[in-house]
């Protein structure tokens, strides 16, 4: 291998691919644009990974952190507090849907959600419930990579080398309605027949058994499945008829992204639990939480009681700090408000690919979209392994990175581009990224 891989493991990386060559190396960041190494400027398609909501180079940020380390650079919240946690805590509650208003902090999304699936064991325990332990969610639907987040996730690809995984998880189908032709033109139809699936998955594990329901707002793997009309409001009853949490996990679909604070509120329904991290402090400190109803904790504020779980770095102060900046950041410049007036212009100016043949279905919400590509756009036939293979990885990734784009060419589903950029994001950046897309998607229908 060259100098630069050496010593760096990279994350979900085929390693062998720098085996001979360098590897791209970001050194810098303004508002939605990054810059490698040899000064060449590319526009951040993804907000780094669905995470710097704020956009790049946010002093203010930087030096609430630089602020919060001379003051407090670290202590555990294991029995003791500090203030910006407590501080956070009450902003955050204050934002929530509902009586959500316990915040379990974590450093990320994965053990955002590992916390939610052994808070919801450990509560019904605690009331008497002892045999709920199972979790239902989608296909295809990614939760995370410890190993119960691994179970919950319904990726087959990312679970196959770590398998036998922790038992209970239960997978039932997403809500891709372009995928879903036998459904026919009924979008509500389709969302009352897949949140059904639920209660059916329910109903055969035994619903004295399952403890809790994990749903994105949108769905991110497989390219963006937003939720049909209705789908979260009959999931929410069919929890409530059997007495199972709902858990949104909203590490993505939070914090502004679809144009709400929390993707809940977007598709207004009321969850147990909520899951967060990613864009809480714009990705300029790590920092996830857990997010409860007050019922939830009841039992473990009895005398001599406790949640026995906890992570060394959860709540740190200089994440905190930084957290609090944000929010103050999203505030003074009503950056939710942003996405939710030019929302609209985001999705007519990606569906201007429609003319493309290459292009499928266009996706999303907010600032969250995905592109699906496709063969034959009239029967809609996908690729198969090797063709997507061939596309994804042989070109897409490589040219549009070429041609100043850093966005997500994924084919853990059927092929899409995924799309997710900075809150601040304007028209100039919309355009931009659909002539990007224009030219590389053409190169590409050619080679096929």
């Amino acid at each position: 291998m060259g100098k630069e891989t050496d010593h760096l493991w990279m994350h979900f990386t085929r390693m062998g691919a720098y085996r001979d060559g360098d590897v791209p190396t970001i050194v810098r960041g303004e508002g939605t644009y990054v810059w490698d190494s040899f000064g060449k400027r590319y526009l951040d398609g993804l907000a780094g990974l669905f995470t710097v909501n704020a956009g790049h180079g946010r002093a203010e940020l930087a030096e609430a952190a630089a602020k919060q380390a001379h003051e407090l650079a670290y202590f555990p919240l294991w029995s003791y507090a500090h203030p910006k946690a407590i501080e956070l805590a009450d902003r955050i509650a204050a934002l929530t849907p509902g009586d959500l208003n316990r915040v379990f902090f974590t450093t990320g999304g994965s053990e955002a959600v590992e916390s939610a699936w052994k808070l919801a064991r450990a509560y019904f325990k605690k009331v008497g419930q002892p045999l709920r332990h199972k979790v239902v969610s989608r296909y295809l639907a990614y939760h995370g990579t410890s190993m119960g987040a691994l179970s919950i996730t319904g990726v087959p690809a990312f679970r196959a080398e770590f398998e036998p995984l922790v038992p209970g998880g239960i997978k039932v189908p997403n809500t891709n309605f372009y995928r879903a032709p036998e459904h026919g033109d009924d979008y509500e139809a389709f969302g009352v027949w897949a949140a059904e699936e639920i209660a059916r998955a329910i109903e055969r594990e035994g619903p004295e058994t399952v403890a809790a329901v994990f749903l994105e707002p949108v769905q991110n793997a497989g390219g963006c499945f937003p939720a049909p009309p209705g789908y979260f409001q009959r999931v929410r009853d069919i929890c409530d008829r059997y007495g199972v949490l709902l858990v949104s996990d909203e590490v993505i679909c939070s914090w502004g992204r679809l144009g709400e604070y929390f993707g809940a509120q977007y598709y207004g329904y009321q969850p147990d639990i909520i899951t967060t991290a990613k864009g809480m402090t714009s990705g300029y400190s790590p920092l996830g939480a857990m997010i409860a109803s007050d019922r939830l904790i009841g039992p473990f504020l009895a005398d001599g009681q406790m949640f026995a779980h906890g992570v060394t770095f959860g709540g740190h102060p200089v994440s905190c700090a930084v957290g609090l900046a944000n929010l103050d950041l999203f505030e003074r410049e009503d950056l939710v408000g942003h996405v939710r007036d030019n929302a609209p212009a985001f999705r007519a100016t990606l569906e201007k690919l429609y003319d493309l043949p290459i292009v499928g279905d266009v996706r999303g919400e907010g600032y969250f979209y995905g592109i699906e590509l496709v063969k034959d756009r009239t029967t809609r036939e996908t690729f198969n392994a090797e063709e997507s293979e061939r596309l994804i990885r042989g070109f897409l990734s490589g040219a549009l990175f070429e041609a100043g784009l850093y966005c997500r060419a994924d084919d853990r589903g059927d092929p899409v581009i995924q799309l997710s950029p900075a809150l601040t994001a304007t028209q100039q950046q919309f355009d931009e990224i659909e002539q990007i897309l224009r030219d590389v998607l053409t190169r590409a229908s050619s080679l096929l």
